[in-house]
């Protein structure tokens, strides 16, 4: 029974090895993936609420560190968590688009909306948050390349991918019973349209919009 303890007792310390090598290292990438997030949120909250009361490039230095944090979380997140890192790269997308990373922003965009539609088992939420923000990016693209002279034919596939996204997902809001995204989607829809249709001097005086 002696040689048996001891034998048990000498095992102690390869078990936490085998743990701290094996799924000790996962949980320990949770925790810091869990505080990444949390700082990243933070940021994106304080980033809008600077942006309502100052405006958008009061708040970019925050919206940079929420990018940065969302950035961290992702590269620590262990590689089952699927949906958790599609919301993630959601909202890094998100905070991408106030920090001069426009193009960045709509083809992570493009490429986590085509995923979700392809998951049939995707949260119909997710999904219509993903597209209104492809959308969005996709609106924004459109207005600088309208001011930076790009030919007509490029800017206006850019912005009817865009109404065409919108209208999808006031459609897919209504579907679900969710009148108010459905709005906000209406709205964001007539907005494409109006850019469309808005004469380039007219445009030219016009203010950035708030992204």
């Amino acid at each position: 029974m002696r040689k048996l303890l001891i034998f048990l007792w000498l095992l102690v310390p390869v078990g936490a090895a085998a743990y701290h090598y094996g799924p000790g290292q996962e949980h320990l990438r949770s925790d810091a993936a869990g505080q990444a997030i949390a700082r990243a949120r933070d940021a994106a909250v304080r980033a809008s609420l600077k942006a309502a009361l100052d405006g958008d490039e009061a708040a970019r230095e925050l919206w940079a560190e929420a990018e940065s944090a969302y950035a961290e979380a992702l590269a620590l997140l262990p590689g089952d968590k699927t949906s958790e890192a599609r919301q993630l790269r959601l909202e890094q997308a998100k905070a991408q688009m106030f920090v001069s990373k426009l193009p960045d922003a709509r083809q992570g965009l493009e490429t986590l909306v085509a995923e979700l539609d392809a998951d049939a088992g995707a949260d119909a939420a997710m999904k219509r948050e993903a597209r209104s923000a492809l959308a969005n990016a996709q609106y924004y693209t459109t207005w600088l390349m309208r001011l930076e002279g790009a030919p007509e034919a490029e800017w206006q596939a850019e912005i009817d991918a865009s109404r065409q996204n919108y209208k999808l997902v006031a459609e897919q809001a209504l579907a679900g019973s969710d009148a108010k995204s459905a709005k906000v989607a209406q709205d964001d829809l007539e907005s494409a349209i109006r850019l469309a249709r808005m004469d380039i001097a007219d445009l030219q005086g016009l203010p950035l919009p708030s992204q």
